[in-house]
């Protein structure tokens, strides 16, 4: 397909498809129009439509999961169907949960208020008011970005407050104080968002008072940071406040406060996590951490009373000490006990801690299964109003998840089965490593027939990235699509990931961000070298952080696939600071205005790197327009770079979507619809 190349803007690097960055710009919605049209011909028609629709019914089934936290004591959820494809707000008893079909109590339509109101709402976020719960501040997002506007909610009356706390579409976020003033920290305002386009201070809001007047009570010290945010804490009483200013994505300065001013800066790490409870607080280091004469390890957690820690004390109790394959993966109060959640060669592990003067008291989560993907939570959305419940979520790639209630820290109790929405028989999960470039070991899991034939389709998929974890689970989509048809699936966990911890992230960050795609080539070289598949029978997935991922398949390691797919990606490393919340990265891929950084960056900016003549396989990158995290101008570009050069690319931008696959369930059946059926033509998977 032709493009038109010929530079109308200023064009730093010479880049020639600049105007692809102006995302309602005439020209470049021209260009989307044509680009949606010949890919829906290509990969549209009566199949798409079919499995469309069938994963639509599957998203919308009235018996899947409707996940909850416990607000006052009553239960909330975001439920979206067939009938209601924006969602509705409600809520109900944990009694009433219990039953096979629970009566709810609708507080919100978001599709009527969408058509009432002529706007394009999903409900991104709720701040409700404790302990009563009475009032709330709703998030309606236009077409899922992450900008929002904020309205007051009255849950008695399920209506809007007339008069009440409104602000216009801004990226930010508010808690309350009390139940006529907010602590808002917001973006929205004359000098009020950092470079990353998140919010530069925090404001006490009272009601009746134009925000425009609120007081400003805390602001970044670093012209560079990348957001403040506060949040109320009730775990004590009065109430106090936490205010952190991040000053990249895993360093921030955390101050101890109230409503008026953040007051004491605490003296810890700027890359470690920490949590507080009543007088206790957990501390997780990133890095090493000497105090006095004592060195505390990277990812040691550490524990403390807050009250000591402030008068000075470091006298730490150790909860948690890493190994090479052992790591935690997060960290949150319950009832007064410390929750930890570990992955020990990538298997569950769940650690309970009750903080005393003398010595804090370990003991195991009990009644959970190893072999399984589990996440555990607090049932209630406030610390000081929890009586230790805990939900779990338990599942795998073959068995659809299980919601359970763990009251009181005792054995677990299933609350609601997902449906089985695949066919499943024949199937098995393994797991195994490849070796990759330098060495070193890399899991991955393979999900499929249990007798392969050496030439299975396969899709694989990844992320490697921001020390974010990948666990195989179950997907209903790719089960019914792929699976269910004789394909087979892998999960590979990459460097780059938070699977073992600090130095796995730490190493596929950076420079390193390049041998984390070396995982990948080498996870997909083992599938060869094992017996499982060839190349050409090789498909790939990656998204956001994993477009990076999936582009340097492309220009990196052509003959190892036949097909790929990108999604809502990064690609242009040379620009992505300058694109919406590209500069809160740098802390991840490195600042390409800096020559050092640049050398390694501009190994893996695909959008550089790719040139004419190579063996690259297909690919489909598609992004959406609403997405305000992530600009649509890397997948624009990428795409008419590729045209250009005479390779088979093809490219899909919806209108709405956000920083996802869409705001409703048909529009994300549409999304993967497409990309699975481009990729199963392409490795000879058959669709029907």
């Amino acid at each position: 397909m032709s493009i038109d190349d010929r530079p109308t803007l200023a064009a730093p690097d010479d880049d020639p498809y600049l105007w692809l960055e102006e995302i309602e710009g005439e020209r470049a919605l021209a260009f989307v129009a044509a680009q949606n049209q010949r890919t829906l011909a290509a990969f549209g028609g009566a199949g798409f439509e079919r499995d469309r629709d069938t994963l639509a019914a599957i998203f919308d089934r009235p018996d899947n999961i409707p996940f909850v936290s416990r607000r006052g004591g009553l239960l909330y959820n975001q439920w979206k169907d067939a009938a209601h494809p924006r969602g509705l707000w409600r809520r109900t008893t944990l009694d009433e949960f219990r039953k096979t079909e629970p009566r709810w109590e609708v507080l919100l339509d978001i599709d009527r208020l969408a058509a009432d109101e002529d706007e394009d709402w999903a409900l991104n976020w709720v701040s409700t008011l404790p302990p009563a719960h009475e009032r709330a501040i709703l998030a309606l997002s236009r077409g899922g970005s992450d900008a929002v506007v904020l309205r007051e909610f009255d849950l008695t009356t399920k209506r809007f407050v007339d008069g009440g706390f409104t602000l216009t579409e801004a990226k930010g976020g508010v808690d309350w104080v009390d139940a006529d003033t907010l602590l808002l920290s917001s973006a929205y305002g004359e000098d009020m968002a950092t470079p990353s386009g998140y919010a530069r201070a925090v404001r006490l809001w009272r009601r009746a008072e134009s925000v425009d007047a609120a007081a400003v009570i805390f602001t970044a010290e670093n012209e560079q940071s990348v957001w403040v945010r506060a949040g109320v804490d009730r775990s004590v009483t009065p109430a106090r406040v936490w205010f952190t200013e991040g000053l990249d994505f895993f360093n921030h300065h955390l101050w101890l406060g109230d409503a008026n001013a953040a007051r004491t800066k605490l003296d810890l790490p700027t890359d470690c996590w920490m949590t507080a409870d009543g007088d206790w607080m957990a501390v997780k280091l990133r890095q090493p951490w000497t105090v006095g004469e004592v060195t505390h390890a990277a990812d040691d957690v550490l524990g403390i009373s807050l009250s000591a820690f402030l008068a000075g004390s470091r006298d730490f109790v150790r909860l948690f000490a890493p190994s090479p394959r052992r790591a935690l993966q997060g960290l949150s109060w319950a009832g007064g006990r410390l929750v930890l959640s570990i992955l020990d060669e990538l298997k569950p592990q769940f650690e309970l801690w009750t903080p005393a003067a003398e010595s804090w008291r370990r003991q195991q989560l009990p009644g959970l299964p190893e072999i399984a993907t589990v996440d555990v939570w607090r049932l209630d959305i406030e610390e000081r109003e929890s009586d230790g419940d805990l939900l779990a979520n338990i599942q795998d790639p073959l068995t659809p998840p299980t919601l359970q209630l763990i009251e009181g820290f005792g054995a677990p109790a299933v609350l609601k089965q997902a449906p089985r929405t695949f066919t499943a028989e024949g199937h098995v999960v393994t797991r195994h490593e490849a070796i990759s470039v330098d060495g070193e070991r890399i899991p991955y899991t393979l999900t499929g027939p249990a007798n392969l034939t050496g030439e299975a389709p396969v899709y694989m998929s990844a992320y490697g990235g921001f020390g974010h974890t990948i666990r195989p689970a179950y997907n209903a989509a790719l089960g019914k699509l792929w699976l269910e048809r004789g394909g087979s699936l892998v999960e590979a966990n990459i460097r780059g990931g938070g699977e073992f911890g600090t130095a796995w992230h730490d190493a596929g960050r950076y420079a390193g961000k390049r041998l984390a795609h070396d995982d990948f080539a080498a996870v997909a070289a083992d599938l060869v070298q094992r017996g499982v598949t060839v190349p050409k029978r090789i498909a790939a997935q990656g998204g956001s952080n994993g477009g990076i991922l999936i582009t340097n398949m492309l220009v990196r390691y052509p003959e190892r696939f036949g097909a790929l797919f990108c999604t809502i990606p990064l690609i242009d490393m040379r620009r992505y600071t300058r694109l919406l919340a590209g500069a809160s990265w740098i802390a991840e891929y490195g600042d390409p205005d800096k020559d050092e950084d640049w050398g390694w960056l501009s190994t893996y900016s695909a959008y550089h790197t790719a040139k004419p003549g190579q063996p690259y396989p297909p690919i489909l990158i598609a992004t959406t327009r609403r997405d305000d995290r992530v600009h649509p101008g890397h997948a624009r570009k990428m795409t008419a770079k590729l045209q250009t050069m005479g390779y088979d690319s093809y490219f899909y931008e919806p209108a709405a979507g956000g920083h996802g696959y869409g705001t409703d369930n048909r529009e994300r059946a549409s999304f993967i619809t497409l990309g699975v059926r481009f990729l199963a033509r392409h490795v000879g998977l058959a669709m029907g």
